[in-house]
This record gives structure tokens, sequence and C-alpha cells, in this order.
């Protein structure tokens, strides 16, 4: 008898969508919340570590990319 290959179950499978979704919603927050400190209170830009060119380019980031 030969081995199968190992197949993950379809649950794993899903919750692999899940997550993947969750971190794109998670992105996609973070990214518009950067966009309203750009326009609203640019300040806020140093509070949280990050240079004006680094928010800039990090909001203009669509919600796939890392």
């Amino acid at each position: 008898m030969g081995s199968r290959p190992h197949r993950a179950p379809r649950s794993a499978g899903l919750a692999r969508l899940r997550s993947l979704l969750a971190t794109w919603r998670e992105r996609t927050r973070l990214r518009r919340a950067l966009r309203r400190m750009l326009t609203g209170a640019p300040h806020l830009i140093d509070d949280i570590g990050l240079t004006r060119p680094q928010a800039e380019a990090e909001a203009a980031k669509r919600f796939w990319q890392a």
C-alpha cells in the first residue's frame, strides 16, 4: 500500500482563510487611521514613532501588501 500525501483538514484551510481576512481587515483599519492622522492630526504621527514619509508610504499600501 502506498502512502497518501498528508492533506490538511478542510477546517484548517478555513481557519487560514479567516486569519488572512482578519489580517487584511486590520491592515485596512490601521491604514485608514493613518490617513486620518495625516490630514487631521499630523502631530500624532510623531507620537506613534513614524516619520511623515513613512506614514504616507504605509497609508498608500493596498490591504494585501505587507
